[in-house]
């Protein structure tokens, strides 16, 4: 009525209309009806419907792939301020390559110009890069919440600062005052140690987790849990990127560009005969002669637009790789102003961790291969 009317709505009544929706949404089932999860729900309706209705005209599918990419922005933006979880990225990665993967078989194969092994190399390029996300979905080096017992007897001792490295404690000193300290919104409410470390090696007591934090690692703020060598919350995989899981994301990341590239590549040379695939992107006549060719050669953008985000992702991550650096850990130095830009600004090296190309190198895909250390309530 309000909106009929043309009144402003009280502050959060569009959230209370948002979770009611949310709520009621459930599917019936024999042992009672499942709740469903809003955000899975437009990518499965939308993306088919967006890229059917794009494949109709050449205007329409500037239009529609324009505003796709701003459309996915602001709801990343929209979730990240209200610091919510949500697998809208993650049913949209998936849904998209399932869908895209379908218009291959569909469209492009019974066309007579993609061979059973070119068909067999690209399903393995996908199988594999599920395999490497599905590893990546898993345990990120999550460090263990204390007990409620062991919650309370940390509240009676003094706070302490550890010394040590990013390889593991080698002492406990007792200290003054910590002083409270938010770290880039990610770790608000911990209390930074101070006391005789070496100079850049610091640990952290994480009032959240009621633990002490060992070097490099972060408190996320999304998914409420401390992580080893916290990199960053990705929305992709709606988890967190940490020492366990690291690797597994970077090798998920280079087979999905590998099986991307590969894919629209044999759409190009089917639906364009005649010209590389760099120019059919961007010059191919007769590509909306037919519903077939209209309707690949605009899932080919939609892919291309797709593998562009995610090659700069790869890019950043490789760069980062290469200088020791993490991501949380550039946006810290940006923040403090204690680091230095390089490549135009691509990567921030810190100098903490830096050790050499090949050493940094060696140091990741050494990441997790080490066996668990003690926790810092053991040690005290």
């Amino acid at each position: 009525n309000r909106w009929l009317t043309c009144k402003s709505l009280p502050p959060g009544a569009l959230e209370r209309i948002v979770d009611t929706v949310a709520d009621r949404v459930r599917v019936p089932w024999f042992a009672g009806a499942v709740k469903v999860n809003v955000s899975l729900v437009p990518p499965l309706v939308l993306l088919p419907v967006l890229l059917q209705v794009a494949a109709l005209h050449f205007l329409l599918g500037l239009v529609i792939l324009t505003s796709l990419p701003v459309v996915v922005l602001w709801y990343y933006y929209l979730t990240h301020r209200r610091k919510e979880r949500t697998l809208f990225f993650l049913s949209l990665g998936l849904f998209s390559l399932g869908y895209m993967y379908y218009v291959f078989l569909q469209e492009v194969v019974p066309r007579g110009h993609v061979g059973y092994s070119q068909v067999v190399a690209l399903t393995c390029g996908l199988i594999l890069m599920l395999a490497a996300l599905s590893q990546a979905k898993k345990d990120p080096g999550y460090l263990p919440i204390s007990s409620g017992n062991e919650k309370s007897s940390h509240q009676g001792l003094p706070n302490k600062s550890v010394r040590g490295s990013a390889n593991g404690l080698y002492g406990v000193t007792t200290s003054g005052v910590a002083s409270s300290r938010a770290v880039n919104g990610e770790a608000k409410g911990y209390s930074r140690m101070s006391s005789e470390e070496p100079e850049g090696v610091k640990k952290d007591w994480c009032t959240k987790c009621q633990l002490v934090r060992p070097a490099r690692a972060g408190h996320c703020r999304l998914c409420g849990r401390c992580v080893r060598r916290l990199d960053h919350h990705c929305v992709w995989i709606n988890s967190c990127v940490g020492e366990q899981n690291h690797q597994a994301f970077i090798l998920a990341l280079s087979f999905f560009m590998l099986t991307s590239v590969y894919g629209i590549t044999l759409t190009l040379h089917s639906i364009c005969r005649g010209r590389t695939p760099f120019v059919a992107l961007f010059y191919c006549p007769g590509a909306y002669s037919d519903h077939s060719s209209a309707l690949s050669f605009t899932c080919v953008w939609y892919c291309a637009i797709v593998t562009a985000g995610m090659g700069y992702i790869l890019l950043i991550q490789l760069l980062n790789i290469s200088y020791n650096v993490t991501e949380r850990e550039a946006r810290m130095a940006l923040r403090d102003n204690t680091g230095h830009r390089l490549l135009g600004g691509l990567v921030i090296d810190t100098g903490q961790y830096n050790r050499g190309f090949l050493c940094n190198w060696g140091h990741f895909l050494s990441l997790g291969s080490s066996p668990p250390q003690r926790s810092a309530e053991d040690i005290v």
